[in-house]
């Protein structure tokens, strides 16, 4: 182990010189972190690995794997996206890491003791010539507050003493993840060792602690979390109001989808926080349509459901607007049922309160105004129209992890009811292919809850309005 140690010493000091040749040779060393300025601190990701670390079990080690790279076709990869959790503990955004937490003090080979290390990939010049620069030990350090960092260079650097642990804690290990032959520092050999290292059965690993320690801790937002979430949801608020001020009959869903993901970019969103569905017609009755390709026709509504991510956190919104300007008679009718439902669920995130308040009091209100209307016959006959939950967690994450235990102020959920009726449905025609849904996004807290996209209209006259207002403008220039 001593002399392996030395290795990784003198391999350490020998990529630093490479990387200040780069720099040499390159230009100026420009780290990957340097250009956002409002990155989650350092002090953020230390304090959530010393949470996770006081409710693991004694004698216990926990393991968490970056995202696997993700090829989309030939030689082009998607753009990468971090593990939330090895995010969330750390603030390593780049691919191949790993990180690791002891419960107790942990004898280093150097001598000294240590409660956690991070693996990365050392830089390579060849690659930072196509894909940027890599970060080096010490942009890990500044921005997860580590002080042991290991490159995975090191062939020691996962092999560990797991048989003396009473419990090797990990999620569920990335899956499918590609073998670059000419790269032995990758994710998957990483995996490879410590797949072989905690083999025997002397080791006792565990998948299913570590998920509800991980949801206990994420499901309760921090200030500094509640101010990037709110920052992604207000820059979302924005694109919707813009889609609104845009749509048209004429259009097609992917143009209406154009202008609302320009916005979240142009407000400095990083990604969207899942595909956005814009679903007009038929399409508002597909719960998680993404084709959007359809063309707008004046009678239609459209749905859209589109989030912004910022620094990693999601916003979740949806608004349903008639495109012509103006809801029908049986459109307005499903709307203000839906509308009512999803009042009274907001209403309901009260700190204490089940998690399934919210969706019992919109179900009994749609509920209630489908059998009087005769569009169903029965609840379960409801569910046809009204089939997934209302609320769910919403950070890193669109469907945050949490334990769905009473709510809790930091908790910041969704509340998003819908009815939805595609052609076909056992009752009378004129309610077919009409699909709504109002969403959302709630902050608990010790008093009344703060609906963090309440700035976002979603009254019918309001939208009629707005909708209305710009039709007559574009008409007039």
């Amino acid at each position: 182990m001593k002399s392996s140690c030395r290795f990784s010493v003198i391999l350490t000091f020998l990529l630093g010189l490479t990387n200040l040749l780069s720099a040499f040779v390159y230009g100026q060393l420009v780290t990957p972190y340097q250009y956002d300025v409002d990155l989650l601190p350092a002090s953020f990701h230390r304090q959530r690995r010393d949470s996770l670390r006081a409710q693991l079990p004694d004698s216990s080690i926990a393991i968490f794997f970056s995202n696997p790279i993700r090829n989309r076709s030939n030689d082009v990869d998607y753009v990468y996206h971090q593990d939330p959790n090895l995010y969330y503990f750390s603030g390593f955004r780049d691919p191949n890491a790993i990180l690791v937490i002891f419960k107790e003090p942990f004898l280093w080979y150097s001598g000294s003791k240590v409660t956690e290390f991070l693996i990365i990939q050392p830089p390579n010049v060849k690659d930072e010539l196509w894909t940027g620069r890599m970060a080096t030990i010490e942009d890990a350090e500044k921005v997860s507050g580590c002080t042991t960092i290991i490159y995975s260079s090191d062939s020691s650097c996962l092999n560990l003493p797991y048989a003396t642990f009473k419990k090797v804690l990990h999620l569920r290990l990335p899956q499918g993840v590609a073998n670059n032959k000419n790269d032995h520092h990758e994710l998957f050999d990483l995996l490879e060792q410590f797949k072989s290292f905690t083999a025997p059965d002397s080791v006792k690993t565990d998948d299913y602690l570590l998920q509800k320690i991980v949801a206990r801790l994420r499901q309760l937002k921090s200030p500094e979390e509640l101010q990037l979430l709110t920052k992604s949801i207000e820059m979302s608020v924005a694109a919707h109001l813009e889609m609104m001020q845009a749509v048209r009959p004429g259009m097609t869903e992917y143009e209406v989808e154009a202008v609302g993901e320009f916005g979240f970019y142009r407000r400095g969103a990083e990604d969207v926080g899942y595909p956005s569905i814009c679903g007009s017609n038929e399409n508002s009755c597909t719960l998680h349509y993404q084709k959007n390709r359809k063309t707008l026709h004046a009678g239609d509504l459209l749905l859209l459901d589109m989030g912004a991510e910022y620094h990693g956190y999601s916003a979740d919104i949806t608004r349903t607007l008639p495109v012509s300007g103006t809801f029908t008679v049986q459109q307005r009718t499903l709307y203000e049922i839906v509308l009512k439902a999803q009042e009274a669920g907001i209403r309901d995130c009260i700190a204490g309160n089940e998690f399934k308040n919210p969706h019992k009091s919109a179900f009994r209100i749609i509920s209630e105004a489908l059998l009087k209307l005769g569009i169903a016959s029965d609840e379960d006959d409801v569910r046809r129209y009204f089939p997934h939950g209302t609320s769910h967690y919403l950070g890193l994450d669109v469907h945050d992890p949490g334990d769905y235990q009473p709510l809790q102020p930091g908790q910041v959920i969704t509340v998003e009811p819908g009815i939805y009726i595609p052609a076909g449905s056992p009752c009378d025609p004129k309610w077919w292919n009409i699909g709504i849904r109002i969403e959302d996004d709630v902050l608990i807290t010790d008093n009344l809850p703060v609906v963090l996209s309440g700035n976002l209209p979603k009254k019918t006259s309001e939208i009629e309005k707005i909708i209305q207002d710009a039709q007559q403008n574009s008409r007039g220039k």
